[in-house]
Order: C-alpha cells, then structure tokens, then sequence
C-alpha cells in the first residue's frame, strides 16, 4: 500500500480521461490517472472508427486509445491500474482508495468513469460484440449502409438509431418487447414516416445467431409464444446506459438516471475542486470526440480552479 499526492486526479481512462491527462500535463498539474476496469474505456469495444477527426482512412480504436495513453504518458502523466472504491470528497485534499490498498490525494478531481451501454445478457449477444452486435449506431451504422439491421429498445433513443440506421441500411427492424413505444410523439412520428422501418411488436431477443463472420441473424420470440428468426447482418442495443458515477454519488450530485450533473457549459460539479467529463455526466452525445472535448474543458476548468486559489 501507498499513497500519492498530486494537484489533478483523473479517474477513467476514455478519450475524456487521456485529453484531460494531456491537458493536465501540458498545464504542469503533474496528473494522476486511474486507469479503471476497461483501460481505454468502451470505445474499445468497437472495431474501426471511422468518425474521429484527423483519420481519413479510420483508425483501429484500441490504437487510438493506446495513442492517446502513449501521449498522455510522454507530456508526465503517471497512470496507475487499479480501480477507486471509495472517495472521500468531503474536504481538500480529497482522498480516493484504490482496490490495490493505496490512496491518493488530490488538490482536484476529474470524473471521467464514464458510462457502460445496457445489453440484454444473452451469450451470443457476447460472442458477437464488435462482430455485429452495437451499442452505437452512429458509431457503427456506416459499416451496414445497404444491409438489413436491428435495433432493440422502443425508447427515444432506440427510435433515434433506428431513424438513423433507415438513412443508410436497407431495412430495419425495431424490436420492441411491448405493444407500443415509450418514445415521445415526435419520434414516434420519424419512425412511421421511414418506409424501412417495420416494428416487431411484443417480441424478445432469443439469441443472436451467427458464424465466424458475425452476425447473419436473431432468433425472436412473441409474447404467445411464437419463434422465429430474421435475417440480419447488424445487431444494435438501445436500452440504455449505466453511468459509472455509484462510487461518487454520495458526494455529486446526479440526475435520476445517474448522470453527474455539471454547471452549464462547465465541467463543474455540486462539490469545489470536482469535475466531470465525458460519458459520466453526458447522456445526449455519448461519442468520443464529444467526451474528449469535455475532458479538455474539465482540465482547463481544473487548472483555473487552482489558480484561483
């Protein structure tokens, strides 16, 4: 067990995470990084990424990730594996334990933990991840321009994707495991008004079928009882996010859906000296770029909070 003293503490290591690292760095903050779970964060849950500025063939997203960490480290950065436990937000210097034993105290604090997609549990559903099962249609919707996809959810978000997907795709089918949607009237609206679009009423995903190549198609299941399958060649979830904020919450404040919530435009939470970026505090845009601008508002917000003092 040890314990480390630094003026900046970033926990996650997303494209939020790493861009406030750099930032921090660059700004001699002399940044601590909690790596988390899932080093490089769910982005590399996913394959290509097409949609990153300044890669105009795509760019693998464990690579981007692993350069983004490599930049990080090369400006200072010291980043330590482990995940936070416990945090301790009450006074300055906060304190946060690691599962290792060790502790860390910190002059501020960026929470960029941010947010794990809701799947339905299903093996196959794991077996093809990233070989045609999504949790991001913008992220991945350009692979299938011309194929025929599935959304599941019934919710704004999951009428949003599939809109989105009926853009490019040939066909899309929402499944939808009650009689109606839970979508706001207007999405409902986009939806009826996409020819491609055919909602499968009252059905639950079985399983995912599949080969070596990846998704060929779900096997679905009625509420009375009926099997049968549908040929598809992409498998996207939308049901939802889990923000990755319950080791915080009884410090910040969150929405009812478990999102920090930040002051404005700021990175700012409820608690002085703590900020937040990324997925954890952005349930709208949820996209790499979009969380590592918000890490870099957070390192900024983070260095000016400092100065102030």
């Amino acid at each position: 067990m040890s314990k480390k003293e630094t003026k900046c503490l970033i926990v996650g290591s997303g494209p939020a995470g790493y861009t406030a690292a750099i930032y921090a760095s660059r700004s001699a903050l002399s940044p601590i990084l909690v790596e988390g779970l899932q080093p490089g964060g769910q982005l590399t849950t996913t394959t290509v990424i097409e949609n990153f500025p300044g890669f105009p063939n795509g760019i693998d997203a464990n690579e981007l990730m692993s350069s983004m960490r490599q930049q990080a480290e090369n400006l200072g950065t010291r980043i330590c594996s482990g995940v936070v436990t416990k945090a301790d937000l009450s006074k300055r210097p906060f304190t946060v334990f690691l599962d290792g034993g060790d502790e860390i105290e910190a002059e501020t604090v960026i929470v960029a933990t941010g947010a794990t997609a809701k799947y339905l549990g299903l093996p196959s559903e794991t077996r093809f991840r990233g070989m045609g099962v999504s949790a991001c249609a913008t992220c991945d919707g350009f692979f299938y321009r011309g194929k025929d996809v599935a959304v599941v959810g019934g919710g704004d978000t999951a009428c949003e994707e599939a809109s989105y997907l009926a853009s490019l795709c040939r066909k899309v089918y929402m499944i939808v495991r009650r009689n109606e949607l839970r979508a706001s009237k207007a999405m409902q609206e986009r939806v009826k008004a996409a020819g491609n679009i055919e909602i499968l009423w009252e059905c639950n995903t079985q399983e995912v079928l599949g080969d070596d190549m990846g998704v060929t198609g779900v096997r679905l299941v009625r509420r009375d009882g009926e099997v049968f399958d549908k040929k598809i060649d992409g498998f996207f979830l939308a049901i939802g996010h889990h923000p990755a904020s319950d080791v915080f919450s009884e410090w910040l404040e969150t929405d009812e859906n478990g999102y920090i919530v930040t002051d404005g435009r700021s990175s700012k939470t409820n608690v002085e000296g703590v900020f937040a970026a990324g997925d954890v505090q952005d349930p709208q845009y949820r996209q790499a770029v979009a969380a590592a601008g918000s890490g870099c508002r957070a390192a900024l917000d983070a260095e000016r909070f400092l100065l102030s003092k």
